[in-house]
């Protein structure tokens, strides 16, 4: 039965990337499927890991969507200000240097301000332990997804 719970939260969440992508604007043809593909990766995880059942992830996933998209929106403009810093740092001033590092102190601020603002909705939502799961989660997804990209260069080489 879990499991079935968890393929239809899987589905439901992959048709609204897919509506939220084909929107105008939603993101560039190329990243399509390596996007969908590591976004219900990570449902199917953060489900797995957080033990959620049917009551709780109805109420969460819609509040964890919430939280990535205000982080994916940060973070779009962070990759967009490094790839017009892509400039050498032994050739940049001091000044330079010092809005460098200002603007990652920044951004890092408002990171932990978007989890700040979320933390208690997720309280709201999940029981206190499968929240502290949640944080874990997200570190242990990111860890599982380097391993796996690391597989595949190293198959690559390989081959």
């Amino acid at each position: 039965m879990k499991k079935y719970i968890l393929l239809t939260f899987l589905l439901f969440n992959i048709l609204l990337i897919e509506n939220a992508i084909a929107q105008p604007g939603g993101g560039r043809m190329e990243n399509r499927p390596r996007k969908e593909k590591v976004e219900a990766m990570k449902i199917g995880f953060i489900t797995d890991y957080l033990d959620l059942s049917s009551e709780e992830a109805k109420e969460f996933w819609p509040v964890y969507n919430k939280y990535q998209d205000e982080m994916e929106v940060l973070r779009k403009g962070r990759r967009q200000n490094i790839l017009n810093d892509q400039t050498d740092l032994n050739s940049m001033s001091d000044s330079e240097l010092e809005k460098l590092v200002d603007s990652e102190i920044i951004f890092h601020q408002n990171e932990l301000d978007i989890q700040k603002k979320f933390h208690p909705q997720f309280k709201k939502v999940l029981p206190m332990q499968k929240v502290a799961k949640l944080y874990r989660a997200e570190e242990a997804f990111k860890k599982k997804l380097l391993e796996m990209i690391r597989e595949r260069k190293q198959e690559r080489r390989n081959n």
